[in-house]
């Protein structure tokens, strides 16, 4: 075991003061000490394996901790919501109001965040040199920090918020000004966007019509950055030998045998066969193949049968009879690379991940570009290409029963398992293709009568939030962020796709239909009130 003076001096940590106290001097024996000032010139020469930013009044960084986290998973590190950073930037609640990621977790433990602080932020230099530096041209450290933090994650950072990096906390943190806020949006976003949460910053009274009109003068007409390539880690996370490793793959079915057996062929071509397959039909009684699992004799199947449909009882009576220490979620019209399952476990063991989700590509539609195929933090967790350890599962529980024959079951388990710390990755470039049956699944309870894609392409079709979404919203979300999601939905049904001429048709078709529009969802709205009074109803796993 090597010596702590030893691993003291193993990797290089240069430090960069900030807040009111920068132009002092602190003793730092593990790198250099830098003023903000000098970070441009910096960068193009340094030899440190990482930066820290750091407010001085927070006192002396814990050398240990740093250590440990450059040693460990991740390539951004802070303490950004243990000092403040928690909610920032409002106005982003207008734009993007029910992103998973804009839902914090618990400022008491170490999860994934992207709303870093300049008073302890620890980044590898790698990061820095592939995805750029702060904006220099914000108002604020603060507001330039929740800027770059955002495209960190967002271009393939892992970024994760640690307490623990922090001793204390103070209460004279910088946060950013209304000007830095719409930039962000701009940045980030567009113009467009950042036109959008004005207009609705100065209906709801988040800022008077005088502010925001000096802060659209502030604006650049541009962002002072091209978005970066997706980053590349320069560490070796390759995985030359899987372990052995037990994986019960889950699938539920209802009335699709055709396409089941699609599913089950592509999993006995698998290069990792996997542990068991635990399917829970609920299938009509007189439609049931009850030898099915005799058809494929290289797989281990358990064949339950259920004559009470639900995606959410079946999926937890599935969970208590597995035994594998990873659970593959796959949808029963799937269809299956034949690397899939030896894909996502690579992701789990390479990143030390909890949760390796991909790409779910629809009948019809193309994969994800090039560009867009690379890991990242998931904010998803589609139950239809999804690997999870066991142990997880343990920790947050099982499918809440609210939506047994209701859509977002998995959105709302992502939630919990994102909000409980879990390491989430995405993959996009391990895809399924998604058949999107005709029949079976939730399309017997007519709880998938509109999809967003059928809206936009559609003239007369309108997405509306299920109750069970609004239900997820008003667990996890603030207020606001729900009121913003209900408008955007709102005002989604007027958009669509196509010509100019073919849009314009959409806006007034949708524009006749506004009246039924607000009714239907302020009634929605009500039922899940009622549904909150009987839900949650999760179930936990032994």
């Amino acid at each position: 075991m090597r010596s702590w003076r030893k691993l003291a001096t193993a990797l290089l940590t240069d430090l960069l003061l900030t807040g009111p106290s920068a132009g002092e001097s602190i003793s730092w024996p593990h790198g250099e000490v830098l003023r903000v000032e000098s970070l441009g010139g910096w960068l193009a020469g340094t030899r440190a394996d990482a930066l820290l930013f750091w407010d001085s009044r927070l006192g002396i960084p814990d050398a240990r901790v740093l250590e440990g986290l450059l040693h460990g998973r991740g390539d951004v590190w802070h303490a950004g919501l243990r000092l403040g950073t928690g909610g920032q930037p409002g106005l982003l609640d207008f734009v993007a109001p029910n992103w998973m990621l804009n839902c914090d977790p618990p400022a008491d433990i170490e999860a994934t965040s992207w709303r870093v602080s300049p008073a302890a932020c620890l980044v590898r230099t790698t990061v820095l040199r592939q995805l750029g530096l702060p904006c220099n041209d914000f108002d604020t450290l603060a507001g330039a920090m929740l800027e770059w933090g955002h495209r960190a994650i967002k271009c393939g950072a892992f970024v994760r918020h640690v307490p623990r990096l922090v001793r204390s906390s103070t209460n004279d943190v910088e946060s950013p000004s209304l000007v830095d806020e719409l930039r962000f949006i701009s940045y980030r976003y567009s113009r467009f966007w950042a036109q959008w949460a004005s207009a609705r910053a100065g209906l709801t009274g988040y800022a008077s019509p005088g502010q925001l009109l000096r802060a659209w003068r502030s604006l650049p007409a541009q962002r002072p950055y091209a978005e970066p390539a997706a980053y590349r880690s320069e560490r070796s996370l390759g995985v030359p030998e899987l372990p052995r490793a037990r994986v019960t793959v889950l699938i539920p079915t209802l009335n699709r045998y055709p396409y089941l057996h699609v599913v089950l062929e592509n999993l006995c071509a698998q290069t990792l066969p996997p542990h068991e397959v635990i399917l829970i039909d609920q299938s009509d009684a007189d439609r049931r193949e009850p030898d099915l699992a005799a058809k494929y004799p290289d797989l281990t199947i358990r064949h339950l049968f259920r004559d009470s449909p639900g995606q959410c009882s079946s999926r937890n009576a599935g969970l208590r009879a597995s035994t594998g220490d990873f659970i593959m979620f796959l949808d029963d019209d799937d269809e299956l690379v034949p690397d899939l399952i030896e894909r996502h476990l690579r992701n789990l063991y390479a990143f030390d991940a909890d949760v390796a989700s991909g790409s779910i590509v629809e009948v019809g539609q193309s994969a994800p570009p090039a560009g867009e195929q690379f890991t990242r933090a998931s904010d998803v967790f589609p139950t239809g290409n999804s690997l999870v350890r066991r142990e997880v599962l343990q920790r947050t529980g099982l499918f809440d029963l609210a939506f047994d024959r209701a859509p977002r079951a998995d959105g709302e388990l992502g939630m919990r398992v994102y909000l409980s710390g879990a390491f989430m990755v995405l993959d996009q470039s391990v895809p399924v293709m998604h058949h999107r049956a005709s029949e079976g699944g939730l399309r017997t309870h007519r709880a998938r009568a509109v999809t967003y894609r059928m809206s936009r392409e559609m003239l007369r079709h309108r997405n509306l939030p299920h109750i069970s979404e609004i239900y997820l919203l008003s667990r996890y979300f603030t207020e606001r962020q729900l009121r913003e999601s209900l408008w955007l939905r709102t005002f989604g049904t007027l958009a669509g796709r196509g010509t100019a001429a073919r849009r314009a048709v959409k806006a007034l078709i949708g524009g006749v239909q506004l009246p039924d529009t607000l009714k239907q969802i302020a009634e929605r709205r009500r039922a899940s009130e009622e549904w909150l009074t009987r839900f949650p109803q999760i179930e936990t796993l032994d």
